[in-house]
């Protein structure tokens, strides 16, 4: 049985619970979680194994890479654009880059992007690491010539990694430096909070290693519900081996950081990257940090990320419907994930964004509510059954 240690408030206890009951009977190796009410840290946890291979504990501070959990934040970095005025989101993108125009897509709105509506949700032209490290020069030229895959605003698709290439460009225009470097001083530096996009090398120690599900449990659960099941897991597993759907199509590309590439996620060169849509690096309390400032109006101990009124309109779902890609209903709203209420939130107003394997960065304003979630055993389900339990448990909670 892995030791937790931490705390939680008396009315979280139940949290608690749930979280030690993930390393009993959820395959739990090793995991943080944070959690912010009423503007007061709640619930500190942390325990199981941060490397098997070396059998190093997790700690407090132990950094974990959250893959799509990196949206939340890069979305947290634009929006703040938006609220100083510097970023339209009803303006084309082609209004910041005029290369974007390209191939059909003039009129594509920043919102239609960032709302995964642009119909680019896959780069046809094969990348490699080498062009990962020089994105300006090697992964723009891509993303210009990119052909929309369906009719911009017509329909939703998630852009699992084209997402952070293309926020990544359009917040370079605007703001004169990389979404790393400004989430770096303008967001973890100002608010405390130990978030990473573009890992410093003094920091690499701290890192747990990724996990990938053991090739037992791709043979006796995986492969059942891709053969088998009806449910959501069943439908994105049979069109992700399908290399003509738009669900392989959307993470194919590139092929050093797909399926088969996992092992790539655990090196310091790919950490040193800034990969707006796969490689944050962060501890949950850090993560919870930036959203206990969104869960708050914007703001957290006198730091101001964005005002009350931008906050509001996330909030709203701004798209919402079947995904092309995840063949799930679910929404977004400027960047952000806005799932069914029998998942994360049962409230509509809670954003956030989960991330494969797990982790999870939520902020549910209306209630001053905010989760932070790093673990290192990726899950093969598309919503973490972890992530849930532990969620529903906060949810019991605050009722």
């Amino acid at each position: 049985m892995a030791e937790v240690r931490g705390d939680a408030a008396p009315r979280f206890r139940a949290v608690l619970d749930a979280f030690a009951e993930n390393f009993d009977a959820r395959d739990e190796v090793g995991a943080s979680l944070c959690v912010w009410h009423e503007g007061e840290k709640v619930v500190d946890l942390w325990g199981g194994v941060a490397d098997p291979e070396t059998g190093r504990p997790w700690e407090a501070d132990t950094l974990g890479l959250v893959f799509s959990v990196t949206k939340g934040l890069s979305a947290t970095a634009l929006l703040m654009l938006a609220d100083r005025g510097l970023l339209d989101h009803d303006v084309p993108v082609a209004h910041y880059w005029p290369g974007f125009a390209a191939a059909g897509k003039g009129d594509v709105r920043v919102r239609t992007l960032l709302n995964h509506r642009a119909g680019v949700c896959a780069i046809d032209a094969p990348l490699t690491l080498d062009d990962l490290e020089d994105p300006v020069h090697r992964v723009v030229p891509a993303l210009e010539a990119q052909r929309p895959l369906w009719e911009p605003d017509t329909a939703q698709g998630y852009h699992g990694v084209s997402f952070g290439p293309y926020a990544a460009e359009l917040f370079r225009r605007v703001a004169g430096k990389t979404l790393g470097t400004f989430l770096r001083e303008e967001v973890a530096g100002p608010l405390g909070a130990d978030v990473h996009l573009g890992l410093p090398a003094s920091e690499e120690p701290r890192v747990a290693r990724v996990i990938p599900s053991s090739t037992w449990t791709r043979l006796t659960r995986a492969l059942p519900a891709g053969l088998l099941g009806y449910g959501v897991e069943g439908r994105i597993l049979r069109a992700a081996v399908r290399p003509k759907t738009l669900t392989a199509r959307a993470f194919a590309n590139p092929k050093a950081l797909g399926a088969t590439g996992l092992s790539n996620f655990n090196t310091a060169r790919v950490h040193r990257m800034e990969l707006p849509w796969a490689n944050g690096i962060v501890s949950a309390r850090g993560l919870a940090r930036v959203y206990a400032a969104l869960a708050h109006g914007g703001s957290l101990d006198g730091v101001r990320l964005v005002s009350p009124e931008i906050v509001s309109e996330v909030m709203r779902r701004q798209s919402w419907g079947m995904d092309r890609v995840l063949r799930k209903t679910m929404g977004f709203s400027l960047g952000f994930v806005k799932e069914e209420p029998h998942l994360f939130s049962p409230y509509r107003e809670a954003f956030g964004h989960p991330g494969m394997g797990g982790s999870l960065g939520l902020a549910d304003p209306p209630r001053h509510l905010a989760i932070g979630y790093v673990c290192n055993h990726m899950s093969w389900k598309l919503r973490s059954p972890r992530a849930l339990a532990l969620a529903h448990a906060i949810y019991r909670c605050v009722a």
